[in-house]
C-alpha cells in the first residue's frame, strides 16, 4: 500500500458519518447557510486551540493555500447541503464525494505525480458509478431532481479544487494543522458574512447545535487524516481513497433512512468501492 493509506480510510469514515450528519440536519429543515455558520463556530476555536496546543500553528506563505481552500469548500459545502432538500444521501453523497477526480487530475498535471496502472481503471468505475448513480430504473422516479443535481455537480467541482488547494499547501511545507486554520479563518467569516447577508443578522436558531457540533467535530478529524495523509503520499491516490466515505453515507442513509436500494444503485455502489480497490491496492 501507498505510505499514508491509514490515514486515508480513517479520514473516509469520518467524511462518511460527516455526510450523513449533514442529511439528518437537512432533514430537520436546518437551513444550510445556519448550518454551515454553525459548524465552522465550532470547529474553528478547535482547529485554532489543537494547533497552538500542539506546537503546529505556523503561520507563513503556504497558509495562504489554505485560506483558498476554504473559499473553495464554503462553496462546495453549501451546495452539498443544497442538493440534500431535493435527493436521497444516498446518491448526493456518492457523487460529491467523487470530487476526487479534480482532485487527482489537477496532482497529476500540475504536480506531476506519477499515472500508475490503477489509475485508469479506477477512473474508469468512477465515472460509471456516477452515471449508475444518477440514472432511474425503468418505471421509477428519480431520487434526485434538476436543482439539486446541478447544485451537487457544482459542490463536486469546488471541492475538489479545495483539497488541491491543501495539496498544493502542503507541497510548499505548509503543516496539515497550519492550514486548516487557514481554512477555518476564511471559513468562519465567509459563512458568518452569509447568514448576516441572507437573514439580515446573526442569529442562528438553537436548534443547529446538535447537529453543527457533531459535524465540526467529525470533519475536524477527518481533514486532519486526510492532510497527513497527503503529506506521506501522494495526493493522487489518497484524496480519492479518503473521498469514498460515501459508501458509508449510502449505507446509512439505505439502513437507517431507509432510502431504496434498486439494483442500478447497488451497482454503483459496487463501482465505486471497486475503484477505491484499485487506488488502494493497485
Amino acid at each position: 500500500m501507498t505510505g499514508g493509506t491509514g490515514y486515508a480510510f480513517a479520514a473516509l469514515a469520518c467524511y462518511g458519518i460527516g455526510d450523513f450528519i449533514y442529511k439528518n440536519a437537512t432533514a430537520a429543515r436546518v437551513k444550510p447557510h445556519h448550518f454551515l455558520m454553525g459548524q465552522a463556530w465550532c470547529f474553528t476555536p478547535a482547529i485554532f486551540l489543537y494547533a497552538w496546543a500542539t506546537g503546529t500553528l505556523v503561520i507563513g506563505p503556504s497558509s495562504a493555500w489554505g485560506g483558498l481552500a476554504g473559499l473553495f469548500i464554503f462553496i462546495g459545502f453549501y451546495n452539498f447541503l443544497r442538493s440534500l432538500a431535493g435527493g436521497s444521501v444516498s446518491i448526493s453523497a456518492p457523487v460529491f464525494r467523487l470530487n476526487f477526480l479534480i482532485t487527482a487530475l489537477l496532482a497529476i498535471v500540475v504536480l506531476g505525480e506519477p499515472v500508475r496502472i490503477a489509475m485508469p481503471i479506477a477512473l474508469v468505475l468512477a465515472l460509471a458509478a456516477i452515471w449508475l448513480l444518477l440514472g432511474i430504473d425503468r418505471g421509477k422516479r428519480r431520487e434526485i431532481d434538476r436543482r439539486a443535481l446541478g447544485a451537487v455537480l457544482f459542490a463536486t467541482v469546488a471541492m475538489g479544487l479545495g483539497n488541491f488547494c491543501h495539496t498544493m499547501g502542503l507541497r510548499h511545507g505548509g503543516l496539515p494543522e497550519t492550514l486548516l486554520a487557514s481554512q477555518a479563518a476564511v471559513f468562519v467569516v465567509l459563512s458568518t458574512a452569509f447568514v448576516r447577508i441572507v437573514d439580515g443578522k446573526v442569529a442562528p436558531p438553537p436548534m443547529i447545535w446538535k447537529h453543527t457540533g457533531a459535524a465540526a467535530a467529525v470533519l475536524l478529524f477527518a481533514f486532519l487524516f486526510m492532510l497527513h495523509g497527503v503529506a506521506l503520499g501522494p495526493a493522487s491516490v489518497l484524496v480519492p481513497i479518503a473521498q469514498m466515505g460515501f459508501v458509508v453515507t449510502a449505507a446509512l442513509g439505505i439502513i437507517v433512512l431507509r432510502e431504496p436500494m434498486t439494483a442500478r444503485k447497488g451497482a454503483g455502489l459496487a463501482a465505486a468501492v471497486a475503484s477505491l480497490a484499485a487506488l488502494a491496492w493497485g
